[in-house]
């Protein structure tokens, strides 16, 4: 097939909800990617949320426009079931910060550690931690660990911090980060509070920590969303991947956000990861069925432990 054919129109959405029914299938899309993406989803969420879905689904085939440790979590939570990603090229910069065979190292010196890991990993991390998390649930996890018990917290090292800061709780961290949360510009983003000085600035965990001192608020993808909803404000910055701003448009059209600038060489703020995806991938995924997520069985039950003890303690 010939992708440069296939045109971004209605009659392309019209092919893909077509497909969807013939093959029982349902689209689950990360708040970050792009708005036309997230408009034809079947759910959209946080990684938290997506997990809880992929688990609960009854399709029989689950086509994940997210990124690749997304639809490998999928996969491992519905082992018989199709799983499809649009573009395995679709990677994450966090989990690639943290390779299998450093971490497995890193626990072995550290073994009266357990390892709180955060869900952006791969399934072989997912395999050697004990606890996953989001940056939703992570510090509700915490808060359930005995105080005498040391933990390891990997990938992300600002997460990390921010959690420690939040909980009192020391933690050995792992030093990963997500490029899109580091590049946000502190330099650039006092200049926009000052040009709106009634826009509240917003901030992902991820983001380093001297952003995080000058954020009104600070809160996983979901949580953002559900910020903005209540709080009184008109206008917000929002330091986190700019995808998240079509919902923040659905949820509250009255109000205005500005995407928190990154450096003066490049645009950041979007994931380059998660814009690979696009519905002429999604359109041809689906018809030709691949590419697939593929798992080792024995791999798989390992990644598993972890995430259904995420579930039990969220």
């Amino acid at each position: 097939m010939n992708e440069d054919n296939i045109k971004p129109n209605k009659s392309l959405t019209e092919k893909i909800a077509n497909l969807k029914s013939q093959m029982n299938a349902v689209i689950l899309a990360h708040y970050y990617q792009e708005s036309e993406i997230q408009d034809i989803a079947d759910f959209i969420g946080d990684s938290l949320e997506l997990a809880r879905r992929a688990k609960a689904t009854d399709a029989d085939v689950i086509v994940f426009a997210g990124v690749h440790f997304m639809a490998e979590t999928a996969k491992i939570l519905n082992p018989f079931k199709l799983v499809l990603i649009p573009d395995m090229e679709a990677g994450c910069s966090l989990a690639e910060s943290c390779p299998p065979a450093s971490f497995k190292r890193f626990r072995e010196k550290n073994p009266a550690h357990i390892a709180i890991t955060y869900i952006n990993c791969s399934a072989e991390i997912k395999a050697l931690s004990d606890i996953i998390c989001t940056s939703s649930n992570a510090e509700k996890i915490i808060s359930q660990i005995p105080e005498d018990q040391p933990i390891i917290f990997a990938p992300d090292r600002n997460l990390g911090r921010y959690l420690i800061n939040k909980t009192g709780r020391e933690m050995l961290l792992w030093d990963g980060a997500c490029i899109v949360h580091e590049a946000f510009s502190e330099e650039r983003i006092l200049k926009l509070k000052l040009e709106f000085p009634d826009a509240k600035l917003i901030a992902h965990p991820e983001c380093t920590d001297s952003l995080l001192l000058h954020a009104d608020y600070i809160g996983s993808t979901s949580k953002l969303l559900s910020y903005i909803k209540e709080d009184v404000s008109e206008s917000y910055i929002v330091a986190t991947e700019s995808g998240i701003i079509h919902q923040m448009q659905k949820a509250a059209p009255g109000k205005t956000f500005i995407p928190a600038p990154s450096s003066e060489s490049c645009e950041c703020n979007n994931c380059p990861y998660m814009k690979l995806n696009t519905l002429e991938k999604i359109y041809k995924c689906m018809l030709e069925r691949t590419p697939e997520i593929v798992m080792n069985e024995e791999l798989r039950l390992r990644a598993l432990k972890p995430i259904e003890k995420m579930l039990e303690m969220s």
